[in-house]
């Protein structure tokens, strides 16, 4: 991944005087990564008037945030220079990053995207003095493989798989902050469903397939509502540490997969133990600290 040129496009520059006053009113929030939660999220705080800034790494994806950001901007999370000029005056700043592609992509890459953002972040925050606040949105998958056991935000991580290692690593780096003046609020999301991403479309497309593994892994997930919602929840609580976000459900893959296919009358998947899973979650994950702080999910215990 190629660091980029950061591009202001501000669309606030022929604006009244009384408009610049007004926008010096708002409150400033970032995002990082305009992808499928950033961009939901974008539009979430458009709407209560916040002043947003949002970024995505390729100049075409522009004209998607142009109606529900006020400042669409091009960066680079691996470019220092990108993360210290976007940073500039904003009070909140969510990381919503994931590696570009469409298939899995190397462990470098990976390290890349998380690893290299989450350092860049912390080098310009320690110069900063308008951020007062930092969202950082990880994986439930962090838990690893735990037998099917309750892992909360206590439980050990996964520091073996090299994926795991990573996303623990960016964590750390983001959760090392050295300024008590900046709160810093990790988000452990389950798997990501809502428009767009429905699941009966997902696990139809796998009805009467064979697939890996032996459907004995425990599975976690999360609507794309609700993490709109527990996003600002904590950013308006000013929640500090780590908490997990998934819904109540602890299924396994195969009791997933065959409720959706028997909810659309589909021929249930198949599983081939012989073959190691695709998933390297297998962890009852628990979403109770975060309901303790007084959050209450719309999704806590239906797939829709």
């Amino acid at each position: 991944m190629q660091a980029t040129n950061s591009q202001n496009l501000n669309y606030n520059s022929g604006t009244s005087f009384s408009a610049i006053e007004e926008q010096k009113k708002q409150k400033k929030v970032a995002i990082i990564g305009c992808g499928y939660v950033g961009k939901a999220l974008a539009s979430y705080w458009y709407t209560k008037d916040y002043f947003v800034t949002g970024s995505t790494t390729r100049k075409e994806k522009i004209s998607e945030l142009e109606n529900i950001t006020h400042n669409p901007v091009v960066m680079n999370g691996n470019n220092l220079e990108d993360v210290e000029s976007f940073i500039k005056d904003q009070e909140t700043i969510l990381v919503s990053i994931a590696p570009i592609s469409d298939r899995q992509v190397s462990a470098e890459v990976y390290a890349e995207t998380y690893i290299s953002t989450a350092k860049n972040l912390v080098a310009v925050l320690n110069n900063n003095s308008t951020v007062k606040q930092v969202i950082y949105l990880s994986s439930g998958s962090v838990y690893g493989d735990k037998n099917g056991q309750l892992a909360d935000e206590t439980s050990s991580l996964d520091v073996d798989s090299k994926y795991g290692k990573i996303l623990v690593e960016a964590e750390n780096i983001v959760l090392g902050l050295n300024r008590e003046d900046v709160q810093v609020c990790v988000l452990r999301l389950g798997g990501i469903y809502g428009p767009k991403r429905e699941l009966h479309k997902r696990i139809g497309r796998m009805s009467g397939k064979t697939l890996p593994g032996n459907g004995e892994s425990y599975v976690a997930w999360i609507h794309l509502d609700d993490i709109v919602k527990a996003i600002e929840f904590v950013h308006q609580k000013g929640c500090d540490g780590v908490y997990n976000l998934v819904n109540d459900l602890k299924l396994t893959s195969k009791e997933f997969c065959d409720l959706i296919c028997d909810r659309q009358q589909l021929e249930r998947v198949s599983w081939d133990p012989s073959k190691p899973s695709f998933s390297s979650l297998n962890a009852r994950v628990d979403n109770s600290k975060i309901k303790g702080e007084g959050y209450q999910f719309i999704y806590a215990d239906i797939l829709v």
